[in-house]
């Protein structure tokens, strides 16, 4: 059984490994987003973060999108210009205030969305399978208080 180091022991400690570790394995992740992705658009990771929000929780206004992404609404307009631009997101009339829009993803959208999360899911769950039983229930039991690390 590995021992936990000395320095992980103070909430600083764990602060500064949690960052390192979070760090790596998300530009990781960001590798693997684009590996094999020829002809596809080249999209920011928070142009995909928005269409992956859109996809996963369906339409929304321009001001929830940026709420839900917890940016600032002049970024999310860039955004949503850039995803318009390349066909992966509509712009539709909101259905009770003319004022407003509702973004929804297209078939393109989808499809991009689905293949990104695919290469993704497919080199963690292959490094997933290289821990122990008992890492791979740690890592378990630590995701739920990633998640919420990470809506704070």
């Amino acid at each position: 059984m590995k021992t936990t180091h000395p320095e992980h022991r103070s909430d600083a400690g764990l602060a500064t490994a949690l960052r390192i570790s979070v760090s790596r394995l998300a530009r990781r992740l960001r590798v693997e987003r684009t590996a094999s992705a020829l002809g596809e658009p080249d999209l920011s990771e928070t142009q995909l973060a928005a269409l992956a929000a859109l996809e996963r929780h369906g339409a929304m206004t321009p001001g929830e999108l940026a709420d839900h992404e917890k940016v600032q609404p002049p970024s999310m307009t860039r955004v949503i210009s850039a995803l318009v631009d390349s066909q992966l997101v509509r712009r539709e009339p909101h259905p009770s205030d003319r004022r407003q829009v509702v973004l929804t993803v297209t078939g393109s959208g989808r499809e991009l969305v689905n293949k990104a999360r695919q290469r993704r899911d497919a080199w963690l769950a292959k490094r997933l399978k290289e821990l122990t039983p008992a890492e791979r229930a740690t890592l378990r039991a630590a995701a739920p208080i990633l998640e919420k690390l990470s809506q704070s």
